[in-house]
């Protein structure tokens, strides 16, 4: 039986993986420096849960979907470099991430595919114990995978989903909103520390990060857009 993907089971998480959180935060804070800056697309809670989760559920095969120069990517890898087991399976239809992950990290734990992951659907495994989407914020995507895509995931896996949360409502004919609407059908709660979404659950983890020596940001953005939940 899964335990609750909320507030309180992520502050566990983020103090039971606190020291391990704070040096993979001084190496991302590496890949950001100049000269050759990574662009970075995630806010530093959303990365860090994503990372917590991964540290958890300890998964085997992980599918990513939608890398651009590989900042997730690289947040991914890492936990599973930390847990000691794991494979990272990326999609894209542009292979930024090739020149930017680094070698250490991705030797013998990922594998790229370049190209839209409609049309290379029979390359995902179905056997992902953990799903990471950040890819076209289109309803139309959106449909296509809560449609063919998550219907092939094994129930119980996490799933992260970007750029849900920009306002307090995610906005109509989006992403956002045709995900939220597939939960709400099916009675799958989700998670999000949103600044703008949910303020109490923002404010509660920048303090929670603060009393454990975490408090000083990686990346200077606080949108923190992404929900996470628990495929039903």
């Amino acid at each position: 039986m899964h335990q609750p993907l909320d507030i309180d089971h992520v502050v566990r998480l983020y103090r039971t993986y606190a020291d391990d959180l704070d040096r993979v935060r001084e190496e991302q804070r590496v890949l950001l420096a100049p000269p050759h800056a990574m662009k970075a697309q995630l806010d530093d809670i959303e990365a860090e849960i994503a990372y917590l989760l991964l540290r958890e559920a300890r998964p085997e095969t992980v599918v990513e979907i939608g890398t651009f120069h590989g900042w997730s990517t690289t947040w991914i890898l890492s936990a599973l470099r930390d847990n000691g087991t794991g494979h990272l399976y990326s999609y894209d239809v542009v292979d930024h991430v090739l020149r930017e992950v680094p070698g250490r990290l991705a030797e013998g734990r990922w594998t790229f595919t370049q190209g839209d992951v409609r049309e290379n659907l029979e390359k995902v495994p179905d056997t992902a114990d953990f799903l990471f989407i950040d890819a076209a914020h289109s309803a139309r995507f959106a449909r296509w995978y809560v449609r063919h895509l998550l219907p092939r995931m094994r129930p119980g896996i996490p799933v992260c989903v970007h750029d849900v949360f920009h306002g307090r409502r995610a906005l109509p004919f989006t992403e956002g909103a045709v995900v939220l609407h597939w939960l709400a059908e099916r009675g799958n709660r989700y998670f999000t520390a949103s600044r703008a979404h949910a303020p109490e659950i923002h404010d509660r983890l920048n303090d929670v990060k603060r009393r454990l020596a975490l408090g000083h940001p990686v990346k200077n953005s606080t949108d923190n857009p992404m929900i996470f939940f628990r495929l039903s």
